[in-house]
């Protein structure tokens, strides 16, 4: 922390090797961002596909902060299914929260962390894949922050919700996790090749695949 730079907050490296008072907590925060990208509002900015492909590059450090396993699968398993977990609740907050406030949220004003068109775009997004939606969100920033917000303002049967909820958060986890770790291990271990030597390669091409639909969609939008 004493070298902290405001462009940390969207760099994936700086959570994963957050350290306090020489302990490390990067387990304990990777999750915190999990839930609040979609239980509080206030996540949308923070990085979280990358961050969970380099959390799988980073598993065996990660984990070692929190509980010990030594076989490398089970190790990769725990981290995504405990990332997995915190994605529930994260998106279960947001119902909720939906639920609750109805249309308060369209009547709101912008500020710095809450944006009126973020919610418009994810209620589009949301009524035109209906179900779906909540498991497309997950791979998509922004959209999945607001996604289970319109879903509890629309009133989407809790169980039909939970389904797509608990489904989507363990696709998402397991796939972005087990891909950063054995892409990682494939590459080292058959071409020498050290992907933590090309994180800022890695960040730009997966913050580009995951935004270019959104904007896409938005010059798509604007041009009809």
């Amino acid at each position: 922390m004493e070298h902290f730079n405001w462009a940390d907050l969207i760099n994936p490296e700086f959570y994963i090797n957050l350290e306090i008072a020489g302990h490390k907590i990067g387990i304990y925060v990777i999750l915190f961002i999990i839930f609040a990208e979609t239980g509080l509002l206030v996540g949308f900015f923070l990085p979280g596909d990358s961050l969970l492909f380099l959390s799988g590059i980073y598993s065996k450090s990660l984990m070692a902060e929190f509980i010990y396993i030594e076989n490398d699968f089970m190790n990769v398993w725990a981290l995504a299914s405990l990332v997995a977990l915190a994605g529930i609740i994260g998106n279960t907050f947001g119902y909720w929260f939906g639920a609750k406030s109805g249309n308060y949220l369209y009547q709101k004003e912008d500020s710095w962390i809450f944006k009126k068109k973020y919610l418009f775009e994810s209620k589009a997004f949301f009524e035109k894949h209906g179900g779906r939606a909540i498991i497309f969100a997950r791979f998509l920033p922004i959209i999945r922050t607001f996604a289970p917000i319109i879903a509890g303002i629309a009133n989407m049967e809790i169980k039909r919700f939970m389904f797509y909820n608990i489904l989507s958060s363990f696709l998402w986890a397991y796939s972005l996790i087990f891909a950063g770790h054995y892409l990682y291990r494939f590459l080292l271990d058959s071409y020498e090749v050290d992907l933590t030597h090309y994180i800022e390669y890695i960040i730009i091409i997966i913050v580009l695949i995951t935004t270019v639909p959104l904007v896409m969609k938005a010059i798509k939008s604007r041009n009809n």
